[in-house]
């Protein structure tokens, strides 16, 4: 089996590679890296304000004239009650101990990753991208109808089968299937229980049966050969991560990429500790010490705030004992891709496929 060419023609890509919108790691070099290759760029706007998006969109079109995707965060903002935060505290206290790092005020409110909100489509509304995606679920009603009616084509992942059914009933015009295999932040927002996640070999067939519109595997795909098994499987289109990391417009930093370079089939798992939501990353000395979920971990976004000193204080002795070190489970096979263009990187993708 081979991509649905009639989906790439509707989307306005020509290579069956979406690059995968990691936040922090990627943006607008990445993106017209991955365009003039044929894929579908996406730029990771959860960590960026407004101003940033429009400036990232403008180089970005500057640079090329093809289609790429803005893809945001639809998350509900936690409340919290002093409780909370102080079992979060007393949790790693122990390291502030072994460290010296000062503990980190308290502020109880969110930070880092915002949601989609109004402001932000007002960006999609100035930015009029060709494709808009989204995480842990849909906006809310009024603001997804202002994203339908501008006529952006609307992808969002789905962890399950109902999660799928749910956004192909909402109108969804594709489903990124993530297999557990994926690195960085599951796009679970139906589904709660991490120990039941399904792998991209057996959620893709499945959500492909399930729904009528576009399947897009996403979840350890490292080479052609993943590419090319997640045809069989039905998927219209692969989205790939971790291998981008690797290439010369990433944003990754030293301390992340010594850890990709090192990285195993093995070291990897689901982790809340640094978000406060299960996201696949590189086992490190904090996982390791208190494993990989905890149950005081502020809800997401927040369990990240505690951690700043104790992840300043590491990297500035060139240390990721702190650091999320998102990756997923065919990270190791990105290693040979390391310093190459992701234009290139998306040649060599789809070179053995033929197509």
């Amino acid at each position: 089996m081979w991509p649905n060419l009639e989906f790439l023609e509707s989307f306005g890509f020509e290579a069956p590679i979406i690059q995968a919108p990691m936040a922090g790691s990627t943006g607008s070099a990445m993106v017209v890296a991955v365009c003039r290759a044929g894929g579908l760029g996406s730029l990771p706007c959860a960590l960026l304000d407004a101003g940033q998006i429009l400036e990232e969109v403008a180089i970005i079109r500057a640079h090329t004239d093809k289609p790429f995707n803005l893809n945001f965060f639809c998350h509900r903002q936690p409340e919290v009650n002093p409780d909370q935060i102080e079992a979060w505290r007393n949790t790693l206290a122990r390291f502030h101990q072994e460290t010296g790092a000062p503990r980190t005020p308290d502020t109880g409110t969110p930070s880092g990753r915002r949601p989609f909100d109004r402001e932000m489509c007002d960006v999609v509304e100035q930015a009029l991208p060709k494709v808009v995606s989204f995480h842990f679920g849909l906006p809310q009603d009024d603001l997804y109808d202002r994203v339908r009616a501008l006529g952006c084509r609307v992808l969002c992942s789905a962890t399950t089968v109902e999660e799928a059914v749910f956004l192909e009933s909402k109108g969804v015009d594709a489903i990124i299937a993530q297999g557990v295999e994926a690195g960085g932040h599951r796009g679970m927002f139906l589904e709660k229980d991490i120990s039941n996640q399904p792998g991209a070999l057996a959620l893709v067939p499945q959500i492909v049966d399930a729904v009528s519109v576009p399947v897009i595997a996403a979840g350890g795909i490292g080479d052609s050969r993943g590419i090319a098994a997640s045809f069989a499987l039905g998927a219209s289109c692969v989205q790939i991560g971790t291998l981008f990391l690797f290439c010369k417009e990433a944003l990754t930093t030293r301390l992340h990429l010594d850890a990709l370079n090192r990285i195993t089939d093995n070291n990897t798992v689901l982790t809340n500790l640094f978000t406060g939501r299960p996201a696949r990353g590189i086992i490190n000395y904090l996982i390791r010490e208190i494993g990989p979920m905890n149950g005081s971990a502020l809800p997401f976004p927040l369990a990240g705030d505690a951690l700043a000193a104790l992840r300043a204080g590491a990297e500035a002795r060139s240390s990721s004992d702190f650091t999320p070190l998102w990756a997923g489970q065919a990270a190791s096979m990105g290693k040979p891709y390391l310093g190459l263009s992701a234009t290139d990187a998306v040649k060599k993708l789809i070179e053995p496929l033929s197509l």
